[in-house]
């Protein structure tokens, strides 16, 4: 790999920013009609304060939040991982301090990401690789994978080699032109019980799985 390459900054945001950006909108909207409906019966009994103070703590707080998710962004340059909303993040992938797989599940769709942990700041960071629904979703892109993979076996942790050779087979299996129900990431975040919202898997199950692949 080349010096410019690897001083290139990679994004890897899974989702366009055009829907992270619709999202934020429907968040917003929702922030003020929810904020407004609890106002205005408060300020039925305490008039103009008791409308506008429920709806600023109410509302306040998402509109925030729907704010930081249109902003932001996450990146790959050399061996550090950035995120972006109100400030930068960072995390030195040759230096982290934790490496897990996390599988999320909300309404139906599974969220598989790379959970980091590490100097400069002792940040964490949550990158997501792929988000199925049913028996399709929406993966990170090939050169974003190719990417990270690379960063992560150049670090020599053995955490992170896993990790890389995942990433690698799920890009063999994209390569292939596997479905994605067959591919290692659809199939590792398939195999985490479902009845909760966030579940690491230990790098030990992780270290299993990627040993079963073809």
């Amino acid at each position: 790999m080349s010096e410019q390459q690897s001083e290139e900054a990679v994004p890897l945001d899974l989702l366009d920013r055009r829907v992270v950006r619709r999202r934020a909108i429907s968040v917003a909207i929702a922030a003020v009609v929810v904020g407004a409906a609890i106002g205005g019966i408060a300020g039925l009994f305490a008039g103009t304060a008791g409308f506008f103070v429920p709806m600023t703590v109410l509302a306040l707080p998402l509109l925030l939040m729907a704010f930081g998710e249109a902003r932001k962004t996450y990146w790959l340059r050399g061996s550090e991982v950035a995120a972006r909303a109100f400030g930068t993040r960072r995390v030195d992938l040759s230096r982290a301090t934790a490496l897990d797989v996390l599988i999320t599940d909300i309404r139906g769709t599974r969220t598989i990401s790379l959970v980091v942990t590490g100097p400069p700041r002792h940040r964490t960071l949550n990158v997501a690789l792929a988000m199925y629904a049913g028996t399709g979703g929406k993966e990170l892109g090939i050169y974003p994978l190719r990417r990270l993979a690379d960063t992560l076996a150049g670090t020599g942790d053995t955490r992170a080699l896993v990790l890389s050779e995942l990433i690698v087979a799920q890009l063999k299996a994209e390569a292939r032109g596997d479905a994605a129900a067959d591919r290692p990431l659809y199939r590792l975040a398939s195999a985490v019980p479902g009845g909760g919202v966030a579940r690491r898997v230990s790098n030990t199950d992780v270290a299993k799985f990627v040993a079963m692949l073809d």
